[in-house]
């Protein structure tokens, strides 16, 4: 099999990687806008070689896409026109409901998988992927009856070599989660990082005063905007809901603060700290043995 990776940053670089120690290709390709970029694949061994969309789109049989998400929405249509009959296209975007969306009708709509491998770090660009980077991390598939069966086999033997663990929800119900448990998140950093900065001018004093705890919490600060600013915009409508109700307990704690209220303040961290029995929970079950994987439905 014949791949190309189109987007040579931290989540292409690292599943060019991962495809090739399963040795899942005889020759990776890599498209990059940026001819740094590029060339930079090359030398660390991501990709083989570098090459036009058009060679790659024709000559391959998996084309990964690991690109903006609004960039995306108009690239998809068009590679879906250029690929090979039996060709298979996956995307890792962090938004699903309009990537899905711009190719609905499109007679090729099959050969898409429309995937989410939910991993990454603050870091960006060809030199920070990493093999291992997807390892017990989950990845999400949307609309899995759009797509063929040939197709989710390719997508699922790619993601299980990556380690990952699947599961399939519709569209629309992966932006409305991930808004909450994903971009919430970001956002959150990238403001409080903007609002020590605008506070705090002696830059000396963030360093030293930064214990782990804010160096933990504004690490997403560091990732870049080029990414996150379409992701932002492509969900707005559940993430203005979600920053929305973040908004309103922020307030909430304010006001119990302001009214030296420590019984409720205590409270509210006692409720919050449920979160550990959450993720706990989930943790455990992670290492437990494998469980039948949940089937998509198909077509």
């Amino acid at each position: 099999m014949k791949a190309t990776v189109i987007g040579l940053g931290l989540i292409g670089g690292s599943i060019a990687l991962g495809l090739r120690k399963a040795g899942l290709t005889k020759e990776i390709l890599g498209v990059d806008v940026n001819p740094g970029h590029g060339i930079k694949a090359v030398e660390l061994g991501l990709v083989d070689k570098i090459v036009t969309e058009d060679v790659a789109l024709a000559t391959s049989d998996l084309i990964v896409l690991s690109i903006p998400v609004n960039a995306l929405n108009a690239f998809l249509p068009a590679v879906l026109d250029a690929i090979k009959k039996d060709a298979v296209v996956i995307d890792a975007g962090s938004t699903k409901a309009a990537i899905c969306k711009s190719v609905a009708n499109h007679p090729k709509r099959a050969q898409f998988v429309a995937a989410h491998p939910i991993a990454g770090t603050e870091n960006s660009g060809p030199q920070a992927a990493f093999h291992g980077l997807f390892k017990g991390k989950t990845n999400i598939i949307c609309e899995a009856g759009k797509s063929s069966i040939d197709a989710l086999k390719v997508a699922m033997q790619i993601f299980d070599a990556l380690e990952m663990k699947t599961i399939f929800m519709e569209a629309e119900e992966h932006d409305r989660h991930v808004a909450y448990v994903s971009h919430l998140s970001h956002v959150s950093s990238f403001l409080l990082g903007q609002t020590v900065l605008d506070i705090e001018k002696d830059e000396k004093n963030i360093f030293d005063l930064a214990g782990s705890g804010f160096a933990s919490t504004v690490r997403l600060a560091k990732s870049s905007p080029d990414m996150w600013t379409p992701i932002f915009e492509q969900n707005v409508e559940y993430l203005s809901q979600a920053l929305l109700e973040y908004i309103m307990h922020l307030q909430k704690f304010h006001y119990h603060l302001m009214k030296h209220d420590t019984k409720e303040i205590h409270r509210i961290m006692s409720m919050a700290n449920e979160i550990r029995r959450v993720l706990d929970q989930h943790s455990d079950q992670q290492t437990q043995p494998d469980s039948k994987k949940p089937e998509p439905t198909l077509n």
